[in-house]
C-alpha cells in the first residue's frame, strides 16, 4: 500500500504541474491575443458598428 500512495502522490504532483503550465501558456496566448486584437487599432470599433448599420448583400427573395 505504501508504494501505491507514493505513486499516487507523484502522479498528483505531475498533474498539478501540468495544469499550472497549461494555465500559464493559456494566459500568455490570451494576453497576446488582446494586444494584437483589431479593437486596439485605430478605427477598429467602427467596423463592428458599420456591419450593424449597413444592409446585407443577400439578394431579395423572389416571389413564388
Amino acid at each position: 500500500m505504501f508504494e501505491y500512495e507514493i505513486a499516487t502522490a507523484a502522479r498528483r504532483a505531475d498533474l498539478l504541474r501540468e495544469a499550472a503550465e497549461f494555465r500559464a501558456v493559456r494566459q500568455a496566448q490570451q494576453a497576446a491575443r488582446r494586444t494584437s486584437s483589431r479593437s486596439q487599432e485605430p478605427g477598429g470599433p467602427v467596423r463592428g458598428l458599420r456591419s450593424r448599420l449597413t444592409r446585407s448583400a443577400r439578394p431579395a427573395p423572389r416571389p413564388a
